[in-house]
Formats: C-alpha cells, sequence, structure tokens
C-alpha cells in the first residue's frame, strides 16, 4: 500500500512539473516577443525571472527523480559485516599502562618451545 502511494504521488508530481515546464517554454516564447517589441527593461527584466523559474523547475524535476531512487531503492548492505570503534577516555599515561598490562597478559600465555643449549649438555 505504501509503495503505491508514492508510485502515484511521484507520477503526479513528474506530471506537475511536466506541465509547468511545458507552460513556461511557451510563456518564455512569447515573453521574448513581448521584450523585442517594447525594449522596455522591466520586460528584459520579467524574462529574466521567467527564465530563472523555468530552470528552477528542471533542476526540480531532477530532484524529484534522485528522490524517487532513494526512496524505492533498496538498501545496499556494506561488505565486511559489522565495524566496532572502540574509545578509550584517559590520559596517555593511563593508556600506555593498559597497553602494558595487556601485553604482560598475553605474554604470559606464551610457552617458551626453542631448544636450550645447556640441555644437551
Amino acid at each position: 500500500m505504501k509503495h503505491d502511494n508514492i508510485k502515484s504521488d511521484y507520477d503526479y508530481s513528474r506530471e506537475t512539473l511536466f506541465d509547468l515546464i511545458n507552460k513556461g517554454r511557451d510563456a518564455l516564447e512569447e515573453m521574448i516577443e513581448v521584450a523585442r517589441e517594447s525594449e522596455h527593461p522591466r520586460a528584459f527584466e520579467v524574462l529574466s525571472g521567467l527564465i530563472k523559474n523555468v530552470a528552477d523547475v528542471n533542476d526540480k524535476l531532477m530532484d524529484l527523480n534522485k528522490k524517487h531512487k532513494d526512496i524505492t531503492e533498496e538498501p545496499k548492505e556494506l561488505p565486511g559485516g559489522s565495524t566496532t570503534n572502540n574509545l578509550f577516555v584517559g590520559s596517555t599515561a593511563e593508556l600506555q599502562k593498559l597497553l602494558k598490562k595487556s601485553e604482560e597478559q598475553d605474554l604470559s600465555n606464551v610457552v617458551d618451545i626453542t631448544p636450550r643449549l645447556n640441555d644437551n649438555e
């Protein structure tokens, strides 16, 4: 149901924007003629504003397409699973103590298997 609303809203908005663009283009043609014939500065000012408005509606049409794509596109899963970030809050001295303690614990589980020279004599 929600997907139907999105599709119908998109279609309606797209149709409206297309209609506005077409009417704006027609109005531009007429305003160009008025500005040429009158050579009045205000006519050229209005023409300039109309050009900007038509360009803005074109941008809105492109934004609508991007928004529709973002809404309807399935979310992409990031490769590699999840990322865990750890945060240490403390001084550098406390961090060094923590790292040294961790290193000592790791080394306490290591068994020395190197042969000793004195054992064979």
